[in-house]
C-alpha cells in the first residue's frame, strides 16, 4: 500500500487527531483513515486498557474503553487485546463480553497462547508448558532464599506466574534482587522471564505480543496495523509492526505513556496520556470514521 497524506487527520474539527511525530506513523494513521475495513487495531490490556494498579486482581479497564471499541471496532477488521493475562481474565476485567459492536473483537491472552473470540464466546487454547506446573512448586522456596521480603507475591496465571514487587519496602530493589534467581529456575524447567513495571513473569519461550500480533495480522491480511502498549512486554509488538512496515504495510505505533518506561516512548510515533489517552484516541478514530 502506497503513502497517504495527512489532510484526513482533522476532517472533522470536534475530533481533531493527534499527529504522530514520525513519517512512518503519520503514514500509518492515514492509511487506516483511508481504509479502515482491512485495519488492525492491537491493545494491550494492563497499563493501556486498564490503568496499573497495586493489585493485578482490581484492574479494570477505564471505564471509556469498552464504548470507544464499540463504536471502532465495527468499522475495522479486527479489534486484538494482547494480554500476558488468561483470555477469559481480560474479558472479564474489560466487560467485553455480550457488547453490541464487539463482534470483530478477538482477545489473544497468554502471549497469544489462547484465543477468545467475542463472535463464540470460545476460548480456544493447546496443552500447558509442563515447566510452569515445576516452576509453580519451586517459586515460593526460592522467594525465600532470594529474601525477597514481605510485599513481594506471586501472581497465578494459568499458563504463566508473575512475581510482583510494587507492595514491597524498596519495589525496585525487590525486582533487581529477584532478575537472577528467578532467571535461573525459569531456565531450569524451559521457561523465560519477561521484566515489566516491578513484575518478573515465568513464561514458556516462543510466544511474545510480537509473534501474536505478526500471525493475526498476516492471517487477516491487514492492510494497515496499530499498536498501542505501555510496558517492556509491548516491544516485541512494537518490532511486529516495523516489520510489517519493513514488507510495506503501513503502522501506527502508540504509547501508553508511563514515566517508568521510557523505551516504548522513545519508539513510538504517537505518544498518549495513559488509558484515558488510549480511550480518547480509540473513540477519536471512532468519530473520524463514522
Amino acid at each position: 500500500m502506497g503513502t497517504h497524506t495527512t489532510d484526513t487527520h482533522t476532517t472533522d474539527p470536534r475530533h481533531p487527531l493527534p499527529t504522530p511525530r514520525t513519517r512512518a506513523g503519520r503514514d500509518g494513521l492515514a492509511a487506516l483513515l483511508a481504509q479502515p475495513g482491512t485495519a488492525l487495531v492491537g491493545l494491550d490490556f494492563d497499563g493501556t486498557l486498564a490503568p496499573i494498579v497495586a493489585d493485578p486482581e482490581q484492574a479494570r479497564a477505564h471505564p471509556g474503553a469498552v464504548p470507544a471499541l464499540a463504536a471502532l471496532a465495527p468499522r475495522l477488521a479486527s479489534v486484538a487485546v494482547i494480554t500476558g493475562r488468561p483470555p477469559e481474565v481480560a474479558v472479564r476485567y474489560g466487560g467485553f463480553d455480550g457488547v453490541p459492536g464487539l463482534e470483530h473483537l478477538t482477545v489473544l491472552g497468554h502471549y497469544g497462547a489462547e484465543r477468545w473470540d467475542a463472535a463464540t464466546g470460545e476460548v480456544t487454547a493447546p496443552p500447558p508448558h509442563p515447566g510452569v506446573a515445576a516452576v509453580r512448586a519451586e517459586l515460593p522456596g526460592v522467594l525465600r532464599r532470594a529474601g525477597a521480603g514481605e510485599g513481594t507475591w506471586i501472581e497465578e496465571k494459568g499458563r504463566a506466574l508473575a512475581v510482583h514487587t510494587r507492595r514491597a519496602a524498596d519495589p525496585q530493589a525487590a525486582f533487581e534482587a529477584l532478575r537472577t534467581p528467578l532467571a535461573d529456575l525459569a531456565a531450569r524447567h524451559g521457561l523465560i522471564v519477561e521484566p515489566g513495571r516491578m513484575v518478573l513473569e515465568l513464561r514458556p519461550p516462543g510466544m511474545d505480543k510480537g509473534v501474536a500480533l505478526l500471525d493475526h495480522a498476516r492471517t487477516l491480511r491487514a492492510g494497515c496495523v496499530v499498536y498501542a502498549g505501555d510496558d517492556l512486554g509491548d516491544l516485541p509488538a512494537f518490532a511486529a509492526v516495523e516489520e510489517l512496515r519493513a514488507e510495506g504495510t503501513p503502522g501506527l505505533l502508540v504509547c501508553s505513556g508511563s514515566a517508568e518506561v521510557t523505551e516504548l516512548a522513545e519508539r513510538a510515533d504517537l505518544v498518549v496520556d495513559g488509558p484515558e489517552g488510549v480511550v480518547d484516541l480509540l473513540g477519536t478514530l471512532a468519530a473520524q470514521l463514522g
